[in-house]
C-alpha cells in the first residue's frame, strides 16, 4: 500500500498531467479554428511574392487585392476566426520583428545632420499632416493614419498604427485606404524621384538621402535608389530603415495621446497600454542588434519573417475587408494623403537645397 506521503505526490502528478492535458488539448482546438483563415492568407501571401518577384508589382499592393476579391470568406465560415487573428497577432508579430534590422550604428554611419533632418520632416510630416485633414473634413483617426504611414514607412506603419488606434465600424476601411494609398504613391514616386533627384544636379550623398527620406515603403526605395546607382541604393536604404527606427518612438507618444484622449466606451472599458508589446519588442530587439548580439544569419531569418508575417497580415486586412466600403472613403481623402505626400517632399527639398543639408 502506498504511504499518505506518496499518494499526495502521485494526486498532485495526476493533477499536473490532466492539466497539462488540458491544455494542450485547448491549444490543438484553438489551432484547429485558426488553422483554415491563417492558411488562406498564407497562401494569398504566397501568390502575391510570386506576382512580385516575377512581374515587379508590389507584393503589400498585391496580397491586399487578391485579399479584398476573396472577402465572401471572412464574413462567415471556418476560415473567419484564422482570418482575424492573422490581421492582428500576426501583424504585430511581423512589426516587432523589424527591430532586428535597425541598429544604432545606422545613425553614426548616416551622420547626424542628416539623421536630425530626417527626424524633422518626420515629425512634421505627422504633426502638419494630421492637422491638414480638418481643411479636408477628415476624422483625426485618418488623418494620423495617413500622416504616420507617409512620414515613416508605409504600409507597415499603417499596420502598426493602426493596432494602437481604437477600433470602430470604420478600422478597416481607414487601414486599407491608407495602404493602398501610401503603396501607389510609393510606386509613382520611385519612378519619378530618380528622374526629379537627377535633374535637379543631386550628388550621390543628396539624392540617397531624398529618395530614402520621402518615399513610403521600403521596397520602392530600393529600387529608387538603384535605379541611380549603387552608391545612391546603399544611402537611401540606410535612410529609409532610420525612418523605420522612428516607429516605436511615434507609436509610444501617439499611447500616451490616446490613453488621454479616448473614452473607456471606445477601448472596451480598459485604458489602452503606454507602450503596446509588439513595440516593447521592436525596441528590444533594435537594442540586442545595436549591441552585435544578434548573428547576421539571425537577422537575415527574423527580416524574412517578418516580411512574410506582414504580407500575411495584409492579406488578411484584405480578406476582412469590402472594396464597397473602401470606395466610400472619397476624394478628400486622396486629397489628403497626396497633399501629405508632397509635404515631405518638400520638406526634404527645402532641407538639402535651402538649409545645404547633406548626407553628412
Amino acid at each position: 500500500m502506498l504511504s499518505g506521503q506518496a499518494r499526495s505526490r502521485r494526486a498532485r502528478r495526476d493533477a499536473l498531467t490532466t492539466r497539462v492535458i488540458g491544455q494542450f488539448s485547448q491549444f490543438y482546438r484553438s489551432l484547429q479554428d485558426l488553422f483554415p483563415g491563417m492558411l488562406v492568407a498564407g497562401l494569398i501571401a504566397i501568390a502575391a511574392q510570386f506576382i512580385a518577384e516575377h512581374y515587379g508589382a508590389p507584393a503589400m499592393l498585391m496580397a491586399l487585392l487578391f485579399g479584398i476579391a476573396l472577402h465572401f470568406l471572412a464574413e462567415e465560415g471556418k476560415a473567419k476566426a484564422g482570418i482575424a487573428f492573422s490581421s492582428r497577432t500576426i501583424l504585430r508579430l511581423g512589426v516587432a520583428l523589424l527591430g532586428a534590422r535597425i541598429s544604432f550604428e545606422m545613425a553614426a554611419a548616416l551622420g547626424w545632420n542628416s539623421v536630425l533632418l530626417v527626424i524633422a520632416a518626420v515629425v512634421l510630416t505627422i504633426v502638419l499632416g494630421t492637422a491638414l485633414g480638418r481643411l479636408f473634413g477628415i476624422g483625426p483617426k485618418l488623418g494620423f493614419l495617413s500622416a504616420g504611414s507617409v512620414a515613416i514607412c508605409g504600409a507597415s506603419a499603417a499596420l502598426a498604427i493602426s493596432a494602437i488606434l481604437p477600433k470602430d465600424e470604420r478600422s478597416e476601411e481607414r487601414l486599407i485606404f491608407t495602404v493602398v494609398g501610401v503603396t501607389v504613391l510609393s510606386t509613382v514616386a520611385m519612378i519619378v524621384y530618380p528622374v526629379l533627384a537627377t535633374s535637379i544636379g543631386f550628388d550621390t550623398s543628396q539624392a540617397g538621402l531624398f529618395l530614402g527620406a520621402t518615399i513610403h515603403d521600403v521596397a520602392q526605395v530600393v529600387g529608387a535608389g538603384f535605379s541611380i546607382s549603387e552608391e545612391v541604393g546603399d544611402i537611401s536604404t540606410l535612410v529609409k530603415l532610420i525612418r523605420v527606427a522612428l516607429l516605436a518612438p511615434v507609436i509610444l507618444v501617439a499611447s500616451l495621446v490616446i490613453r488621454t484622449m479616448v473614452t473607456e466606451s471606445e477601448t472596451g472599458g480598459k485604458r489602452p497600454p503606454i507602450l503596446p508589446g509588439f513595440v516593447m519588442s521592436f525596441i528590444a530587439l533594435v537594442a540586442l542588434n545595436s549591441f552585435g548580439l544578434i548573428p547576421a544569419p539571425i537577422v537575415a531569418v527574423v527580416t524574412d519573417l517578418s516580411r512574410w508575417a506582414l504580407l500575411t497580415a495584409i492579406a488578411a486586412v484584405g480578406l476582412k475587408t469590402s472594396l464597397k466600403d473602401v470606395l466610400d472613403v472619397g476624394g478628400p481623402a486622396i486629397g489628403l494623403i497626396v497633399t501629405q505626400t508632397l509635404l515631405i517632399g518638400g520638406l526634404v527639398l527645402m532641407g538639402l537645397m535651402v538649409l545645404g543639408i547633406g548626407a553628412g
